[in-house]
């Protein structure tokens, strides 16, 4: 590995992804440098990060905690800015190596196409992003030479899967879920399902939005259309399938049958390590796996006439356009609103699903389209809220 140290961009250094980059960051200081660190409004967080690691940059969205931040490193050599548009220019920074892009939703797409149009390599947390504009995304990389690491544990487990197999086609992928908490559940017993249960996950430690998105299997249907734009594949070469104990965390079949797995402990920090160090990899004390700890490993089909998600995700892969920007969006306004107890958990799936009917449909959108059908959807979605019940939305 090259001796020179990389310098990181951060981009929601105080989230699950951030704060574990900044933990692989602080093991290897001979390595990586915390160049910039970003946070959306978790102010005291962003501070405790910039005084321990010492970054050029400290960027908080929410431009009312600027002055707190500001006055907090005012004694520091970091230089505080404030808002999204702050957040664009500073992943232009030539001295940035690479961009970790672990903000939430659909807020990390324009800071990602700004990095991506300066060069830098994208070590890519933010799954709505290729979910919402995968075309755009991917023939701009192409188009200034940029890489795509992925960071989420599955589409990382292909990628090393796939790494000295450029010249062997693939016939299909899998992506494992691990069924989230409620797997084996029935519409009926998920009827008085409250926030949290769902927040309660059996094998990973994650925020709260991706966190309902695996109880839900929408976070596995935008992997599916994640995974299509990653690996160029059609919809037919990706399939599903539960992998309740979660140490493979996914897998390749190649065009002889040949299957690859990539396995290991839940852990983000190895996917996190393995995109920040790529190609190489580092020595570590992570805790290791053992087989006999695990002497089953099983597997089962996704219920997808229970968890409704998965099946609306591969229709809008399906119908392609502007079909995955309007159910990303429909889905974070869903989720956003189970979590504050407005919306129940079967309600989810007929919001996103009424999203899809009435939203204007686009087959070949610009990024301006993409902004503008993300506004609709939200409003659209929020006056469904507003204006029935959440009850109504239980009748699946």
């Amino acid at each position: 590995m090259s001796n020179q140290i990389k310098n990181i961009a951060i981009l929601g250094s105080t989230g699950s992804i951030g704060t574990q980059a900044l933990e692989v960051i602080g093991e290897n200081p001979s390595l990586f440098n915390a160049y910039v660190i970003t946070a959306n409004n978790n102010a005291r967080l962003l501070i405790q990060q910039a005084l321990q690691f010492k970054p050029a940059y400290a960027v908080i969205c929410d431009e009312s905690k600027y002055a707190e931040v500001k006055q907090a490193l005012a004694k520091t050599d970091t230089k505080v800015l404030a808002g999204i548009k702050a957040i664009n220019e500073i992943v232009t920074d030539p001295k940035i190596d690479i961009v970790l892009t672990a903000m939430v939703g659909f807020a990390g797409l324009e800071p990602t196409i700004a990095a991506i149009k300066a060069g830098k390599t994208i070590a890519l947390a933010n799954k709505e992003t290729p979910v919402v504009a995968g075309e755009l995304i991917t023939d701009l990389a192409k188009q200034h030479k940029v890489k795509i690491l992925p960071v989420d544990s599955e589409h990382s487990a292909i990628y090393q899967c796939l790494v000295g197999e450029e010249n062997n086609k693939i016939e299909k992928i899998i992506l494992t879920a691990s069924g989230g908490p409620f797997r084996g559940k029935t519409a009926a017993d998920l009827a008085a399902v409250t926030r949290e249960h769902a927040l309660k996950h059996p094998n990973w430690v994650m925020g709260a939005k991706i966190t309902i998105d695996s109880a839900t299997l929408m976070n596995k249907g935008l992997e599916v259309i994640e995974a299509k734009w990653l690996f160029d594949l059609s919809a037919d070469q990706i399939d599903v399938i539960v992998h309740p104990q979660s140490i493979i965390h996914s897998l390749v079949q190649f065009e002889d049958g040949s299957i690859k797995a990539q396995m290991g402990l839940p852990d983000m920090k190895l996917p996190i390590q393995y995109a920040l160090a790529s190609p190489d990899r580092l020595k570590n004390n992570f805790k290791r796996f053992n087989f006999t700890d695990y002497p089953q490993l099983t597997f089962e089909k996704p219920d997808i006439m229970t968890f409704r998600n998965l099946g609306l995700a591969f229709d809008a892969l399906n119908k392609g356009g502007n079909m995955p920007c309007i159910i990303n969006a429909a889905n974070e306004v869903a989720v956003a609103g189970f979590l504050s107890n407005g919306v129940t958990f079967l309600a989810m799936s007929a919001l996103i699903e009424s999203c899809m009917q009435n939203i204007s449909f686009q087959t070949q959108p610009t990024l301006d389209d993409y902004l503008n059908t993300d506004k609709e959807t939200r409003i659209f979605a929020q006056n469904l809220i507003k204006q029935m019940p959440a009850k109504a939305y239980n009748l699946i």
